[in-house]
């Protein structure tokens, strides 16, 4: 009963969504299918640890993966100091990782989707983690307060095309653009797909073997159940010594973060694919304005979704 009622909501959340979008019956076992037979469209509605966080939380992992990323050579972990923020949520996602060293601060971040408000919650995140530098000194005095370099990071794995190197910045947002904003924000996207930033590969062995554990996930999922898919992934990782002592000591936790992960990507790609479907046969403004209507979609998705970049929806927006 419980499990009728629960399929009944979701059809009921997929055709608000699409409404006007004549999605056939079809369509709605594939997004039941792809989110996990009865969970609600928030299905990562809460922020939960994945492989790459696990990974690389460890300091040695760490450094390696900032020496690759900036082209320095510090070899003691201890000097680097892990300043992520656990307890920080916007969004409904946490920082990734941060790293202070050489009052130099990284913030990296994880991505298996599009997110061109990557500038604004790094922001977000930066301002709070500025905060342990001054928070015990005086803002207001005549003494300048010391801070480190920030540099953001985001490695991108989702299976929409991206370039190798991309530069998202804050100013993109803004309503009216200037040649030289008073404030900006740059981050790096960085694609860790296979074929993408060798040489990044190369440098941070566990980066590269991350990726090809993800690529076996990916490449399984298509013939069999996430579950099944996961766990051939592991083992087989495990024997051909790809992640093989952090699978091994953490393959229970790997397992069901994986099943989580990858099934939520799955259940996005195939709303993505039928968004755009149906946006074509109803236009994508209808359709950007049929979500906008449903009152539950934040802009970002309705943008992936309808095919329309962020602006022109709130365009769309402020006009209903």
């Amino acid at each position: 009963m419980e499990k009728e009622t629960n399929y009944k909501k979701f059809i009921m959340d997929v055709r608000t969504i699409f409404v006007g979008c004549n999605i056939t019956d079809n369509e709605c076992l594939m997004l039941k299918e792809a989110s996990n037979y009865g969970h609600s469209l928030s299905v990562n509605s809460r922020h939960k640890d994945t492989v790459f966080r696990m990974l690389f939380s460890d300091k040695k992992e760490l450094l390696t993966l900032y020496n690759a990323v900036n082209g320095t050579s510090y070899n003691n972990p201890d000097e680097l100091e892990i300043t992520t923020l656990e307890n920080a949520i916007y969004m409904t996602v946490k920082n990734d990782l941060s790293c202070v060293i050489d009052m130099r601060l990284n913030l990296f971040e994880h991505q298996s989707s599009i997110n061109p408000n990557m500038p604004l919650r790094d922001l977000d995140y930066v301002s709070r983690s500025f905060r342990r530098f001054y928070d015990k000194q005086d803002i207001y005095s005549e003494k300048l307060i010391k801070l480190p370099n920030p540099k953001f990071v985001v490695f991108y794995n989702g299976v929409r095309e991206q370039p190798e190197r991309r530069e998202l910045r804050l100013s993109d947002a803004y309503t009216h653009q200037e040649e030289n904003p008073s404030l900006e924000l740059v981050v790096l996207q960085l694609n860790i797909n296979p074929g993408y930033n060798d040489e990044l590969m190369q440098k941070c062995p566990t980066l590269r073997e991350y990726m090809l554990f993800v690529e076996r996930i990916r490449t399984y999922r298509q013939d069999m159940d996430i579950d099944s898919a996961v766990n051939r992934a592991v083992n087989e990782c495990i024997k051909e010594n790809i992640l093989a002592d952090f699978l091994r000591k953490n393959k229970r936790e790997v397992v069901a973060m994986g099943i989580d992960e990858y099934d939520a990507e799955l259940h996005e790609k195939t709303l993505i694919e039928i968004g755009y479907e149906r946006g074509f046969d109803t236009g994508r403004e209808q359709a950007a304005i049929n979500m906008l209507n449903a009152g539950d979609l934040p802009v970002e998705k309705i943008s992936i979704y309808s095919g329309l970049t962020v602006e022109q929806v709130l365009t769309l927006r402020d006009e209903l």
